[in-house]
């Protein structure tokens, strides 16, 4: 007797979109779910003080403001504010690059506590939306380092030294540079700025920020900065105010952007200028640089190639 056929019971028989493959998802995938961008969530944050405006005592520095073609590009918080507050420093955003349009740390070189740089895992600021902040995916497999725009050792003193270092390693305070930015000159400047304030009766106000234009290179989505630039108010020996300001040009090294090429050329320039550059403005510090005041009189440009600490003019 031949052999029964099996009954095949179509209204059950399953579709193709049913099929689900019994296969593990590889290691690579799973090690990327587990690794979700990391954020501090803004109940954590709430109580941060920030920058301090009267840090240099009778010398009051005030937060820097911007032009009026600015103002609609200034990233705005939940509650209405302008300015994002961690400890010793504080930021305030560009809502259309993601990016900071400037960063203010006050620096107390008396009470500087040295912290070990033990790793680098940055972290979503929870007080935005993680779109609004530039996170890993600009920075992998090319020549671009996570640049801090507050220097990591710059408000680690005092007491809650430790949660200043925490609070540097935010992408709200990491800015796009070529890997020879953070090696070189810049960490020269960084380093006598820091290394003066013992001289300047230990303390510094210092803002930092990038040069942006519209000719900024687009790379994976985001406008990279040609340059950046630094303003540092403080006491001189005499106790009077004083400013300085200085920026550096990275414009030939993101020609070579997959690449780690180049010295980076840094120039002390006035404040007037880099107010001029950036649309930022620094309330009355133009009034105490020496450069300011010499193009002011002069009507000439000042500026200064700067190779090493030695040519700082202050």
């Amino acid at each position: 007797m031949p052999a029964r056929k099996a009954k095949i019971d179509l209204a059950h028989r399953p579709r193709l979109g049913d099929l689900r493959p019994l296969i593990m998802p590889s290691p690579s995938l799973m090690e990327a779910r587990a690794a979700a961008p990391r954020a501090t969530s803004a109940k954590d944050l709430k109580d941060r003080r920030g920058y301090a405006d009267d840090f240099l005592g009778s010398f009051v520095v005030p937060w820097p403001t911007v032009e009026e073609t600015l103002a609609g590009d200034v990233q705005t918080l939940g509650g209405g504010g302008q300015r994002l507050d961690y400890t010793h420093f504080s930021v305030t955003m560009s809502r259309s690059k993601r990016l900071a349009l400037y960063v203010g740390v006050n620096i107390d070189g008396g009470r500087s506590v040295d912290i070990i740089r033990r790793n680098d895992s940055w972290a979503y600021d929870g007080r935005l939306p993680n779109s609004a902040q530039v996170g890993d995916e600009l920075y992998a497999k090319n020549g671009l380092d996570r640049g801090h725009l507050v220097r990591r050792q710059d408000p680690n003193w005092g007491d809650d030294a430790q949660t200043a270092n925490a609070d540097t390693f935010h992408f709200t305070n990491c800015s796009p540079q070529m890997s020879g930015f953070n090696q070189k000159t810049w960490l020269e400047l960084e380093d006598y700025i820091l290394d003066n304030t013992q001289r300047w009766k230990a303390r510094a106000t210092v803002f930092t920020g990038p040069v942006f234009a519209a000719s900024d290179r687009v790379y994976r989505g985001v406008q990279i900065p040609q340059a950046f630039w630094k303003v540092v108010a403080y006491l001189n020996d005499d106790g009077k105010p004083s400013a300085s300001a200085y920026m550096i040009d990275q414009t030939r090294e993101l020609d070579q952007l997959d690449l780690v090429f180049g010295q980076l050329r840094t120039y002390q320039r006035s404040v007037i200028q880099i107010e001029r550059l950036t649309g930022i403005r620094f309330a009355n510090l133009a009034d105490y640089d020496g450069f300011s005041n010499e193009e002011r009189a002069t009507g000439t440009r000042i500026e200064a190639l700067i190779q090493g600490p030695e040519d700082i003019r202050v």
